[in-house]
């Protein structure tokens, strides 16, 4: 399949993913109605799968698997508000379900926004999926899907377990721990926040080869990191609080294995390549804990 002509303008690759995910959710809608009476997350399950696909086809005509990107951000408040206002849902919004809700969309808008102005349009694809590109040649498309497509959307799907018991089901009502929860959450959107800000502001002046070790990086090699596990943790204690099952704890064990066994080990191997002193740096500061430098040798 040969990739379409089209503009490497910004603009116009943001109406043409805009329409790839407004395609996505009719095609998750339509799935919804059609399984309807399945348990809730049986259903969220299949609708995901279903966008997903549909995201997968955007990306394969466009050629670009950065398409995907956005997916990671907007199914959280998707998923979420289906769960709070769909069928099963008491009525009116509860204190808990409100604060949920809000937080997940202030996590929605933030990374989204964080994704778009970081954008090069159509013409550019995230140096990971170039890597992968690299080494799969003629597969590249097979791996995209189940890797850099499916795999994603599984891990975002079992980090939305808890919100079945805190949007849904959950027995036990709005607690100390849902303030803890409240608490927990929204640091990690803040430290993303600050982190993402402070490491684009390094880049904007930092020579070649250059560490970001300033502010939050200069406590943690991946403090965004660190603020993303934070967040689905948050979430996964507003299930808890409201008395989610055990095997809700699925979705933060996933993310945590997603950092610290592949995101990261492939981040610090490109930085090994790229900056000569970042062995030095990983000897001095936590990979993602934010906690006090050692001192240089």
């Amino acid at each position: 399949m040969n990739a379409p002509e089209v503009s490497q303008r910004p603009w116009s690759g943001f109406a043409l993913v805009g329409f790839a995910y407004v395609i996505a959710h009719v095609v998750a809608f339509a799935v919804v109605q059609a399984t309807a009476g399945l348990h809730p997350l049986v259903v969220v399950a299949i609708a995901d799968t279903a966008a997903t696909i549909t995201v997968f086809v955007f990306s394969r005509s466009f050629d670009n698997t950065s398409v995907y990107d956005p997916y990671w951000s907007v199914a959280p408040a998707s998923i979420a508000a289906w769960l709070a206002l769909g069928p099963g849902s008491a009525n009116g919004l509860t204190l808990r379900q409100g604060v949920v809700l809000t937080l997940i969309a202030l996590y929605a808008a933030r990374l989204t926004f964080n994704w778009a102005r970081g954008w090069a349009g159509l013409g550019h694809e995230d140096w990971r999926y170039v890597e992968v590109r690299r080494k799969t040649g003629r597969l590249y498309w097979l791996a995209s899907f189940w890797g850099l497509h499916f795999m994603p959307t599984v891990m975002v799907f079992l980090g939305c377990l808890p919100l079945h018991a805190a949007l849904v089901t959950g027995p036990l009502g709005f607690g100390a721990l849902d303030v803890v929860a409240g608490g927990v959450t929204l640091a990690a959107i803040v430290i993303e926040t600050v982190a993402d800000e402070q490491l684009r502001t390094f880049r904007r002046t930092a020579a070649p080869g250059a560490i970001c070790d300033v502010g939050l990086w200069a406590w943690s090699r991946h403090p965004n990191y660190f603020g993303e596990i934070s967040f689905w943790a948050g979430l996964l204690l507003f299930g808890l609080a409201a008395g989610a099952p055990g095997w809700s704890a699925a979705g933060l064990v996933a993310m945590v294995g997603l950092f610290v066994g592949a995101s990261i080990p492939l981040a610090e191997r490109r930085s090994l390549a790229r900056r000569p002193h970042f062995a030095e740096h990983q000897r001095r500061i936590s990979m993602l804990v934010p906690w006090f430098p050692r001192k240089a040798e």
